[in-house]
């Protein structure tokens, strides 16, 4: 059981280094093309993220529109007396 635990930890380790070495070395081979593949997906995250800005904007629009707007404070709500309050010990 140590001996394969022992060949895990090497075997995960050796794939760590050796992906790390071979990332390394496509970086160097790839030049320029991977500088202009990274301005192409910031492009593509900023346009992702005014999208969702504009659907989130969008549904709270249709959520206000829907409900309506509360007047006054919300937190010192009047209290039913006649409500049971009882605390639960579970």
């Amino acid at each position: 059981m140590i001996r394969r635990g022992f060949w895990l930890v090497v075997g995960a380790a050796a794939g760590i280094i050796g992906y790390r070495r071979v990332v390394t070395f496509g970086r160097r081979a790839s030049g320029t093309l991977g500088a202009r593949r990274a301005s192409a997906k910031k492009r593509h995250w900023v346009r992702e993220t005014i999208r969702f800005t504009r659907d989130v904007r969008e549904g709270m629009d249709l959520y206000m529109a829907r409900h309506p707007h509360q007047v006054g404070p919300t937190l010192n709500a009047e209290i039913d007396e006649n409500a049971e309050n009882v605390k639960d010990d579970r």
